[in-house]
């Protein structure tokens, strides 16, 4: 497998942790994450930045510029070198690379290309995401993947990217997060007005977004667009590593209800984690834990610290999901994604420690984890929140654009430098 996944193979239990170490196993990837819309600025062409427009939009602010991450893209990379990680996890547009049905910008194609090369020179293994919740305003006025047409759109997209990119390219991912969805967290009669402005300006009744969409249509078309593009990925390049992300609460039983966050937990993954069983990874991303009580999500306990995105302050959660993706998928685990939302660098910090402690516990039990990307960074366009949270290794000021790394930005350095926790 190891080849398949393009690092290492798991050393033996006992060479995981030579003496009282708390190191990771060699060859261990130490990477952090960015999305394409979320800092790379003036994503025009596609579907949120219209629902960033219309008329009674719920999104906090517009995206804007971002963080002109399409162009100050050289600066960054090198940052990310300079702290010692040895990889970037980051999406490719879709929006800007099939501008019209069929069309493939051949400037967009390079600038991505330069983005890998830039990698490449600075020795950072990539990771390539596909689709990370945005998609061409043509594709989603088509009905978006409500419509199984999806299907062939999406596998010719990665088609083109991989044909003009896959060799630069370590590790690919087809969706992020393909599991989730909006609607599961905001009613929908707050949603509406919004989405039905968005067909309006469209002038199309199938107007459909990724996090916005019925999702007993969606999401099975979704899954066959992920087999239809790992086959293709695999036609065109047989030993690059393909899987998914997903999003992954640590689902647990509330006080006083056995089973109850079992079978939540079963419900919301079980179909996804099966599926991935066929690929080569599965990425794994957790920032928080949910308890699950007789008649469904019960509040973080009292007095516990919460993020800017009312989550309860838990890395505990990341070993949780972990271990349970590993159980039901057999497959090698990738961290895509894990961090903390919060002004306070000081939590930063101490929850980067104690969920990369949990962590470590699972390799030394078996589990075989082959990477680490934290989310994300730098501080970014965080969807319906704007840009209030902060997750970012690197603050922004969005006047100048300059990054200033963050006191955590430290503390990950060391780790990924040491290969191992250090305190």
């Amino acid at each position: 497998m190891a080849a398949a996944v393009g690092v290492a193979a798991p050393p033996a239990r006992s060479a995981v942790l030579p003496g009282a170490a708390r190191a990771f196993p060699k060859g261990f990837l130490w990477g952090t994450a960015t999305a394409a819309h979320q800092v790379e600025g003036n994503n025009w062409n596609s579907d949120w930045w219209l629902l960033e427009t219309v008329p009674r939009t719920i999104i906090k602010e517009p995206s804007g510029t971002a963080c002109d991450h399409y162009r100050l893209y050289p600066q960054d990379i090198a940052r990310i070198a300079a702290l010692g990680l040895g990889s970037y996890r980051f999406s490719v547009e879709w929006a800007r690379i099939e501008p019209a049905p069929g069309q493939y910008d051949r400037a967009v194609l390079d600038h991505y290309r330069d983005m890998l090369s830039a990698c490449r020179q600075h020795g950072l293994h990539t990771v390539v995401t596909l689709h990370h919740f945005t998609s061409p305003l043509w594709f989603a006025v088509q009905g978006g993947f409500e419509n199984a047409d999806a299907i062939g759109a999406f596998t010719r997209y990665a088609e083109a990217v991989v044909q003009h990119c896959g060799d630069l390219i370590d590790t690919l991912c087809t969706f992020n997060e393909a599991n989730l969805s909006f609607m599961d967290f905001v009613p929908l009669p707050v949603l509406e007005p919004m989405l039905d402005a968005a067909q309006v300006a469209t002038k199309s009744p199938h107007w459909r977004s990724f996090l916005f969409d019925d999702v007993a249509i969606s999401k099975p078309i979704v899954r066959q667009c992920h087999v239809s593009a790992r086959r293709a990925i695999k036609a065109i390049r047989p030993k690059l590593p393909v899987g998914l992300t997903l999003a992954m609460s640590d689902v647990q039983d509330a006080p006083g209800a056995p089973g109850a966050g079992a079978a939540e937990r079963s419900r919301r993954y079980d179909v996804w984690l099966e599926g991935a069983r066929d690929d080569d990874f599965v990425g794994v991303q957790n920032y928080t834990r949910e308890r699950i009580g007789t008649a469904g999500p019960i509040a973080p306990p009292a007095g516990s610290l919460l993020t800017q995105l009312n989550q309860e302050y838990y890395p505990a959660g990341l070993a949780g999901a972990v271990r349970y993706a590993a159980h039901m998928t057999a497959r090698p685990i990738l961290v895509t994604e894990n961090g903390i939302g919060i002004d306070d660098d000081r939590v930063r910090a101490r929850y980067i420690s104690e969920a990369l402690g949990g962590l470590h516990k699972c390799i030394a039990d078996g589990i075989d984890v082959r990477g680490y990307w934290h989310w994300s960074a730098m501080d970014n366009f965080e969807w319906l929140f704007g840009y209030g949270p902060k997750f970012g290794l690197m603050a922004v000021d969005r006047e100048t654009q300059v990054r200033t790394a963050k006191p955590s930005a430290d503390v990950l350095s060391a780790i990924a430098k040491a290969n191992a926790i250090i305190a």
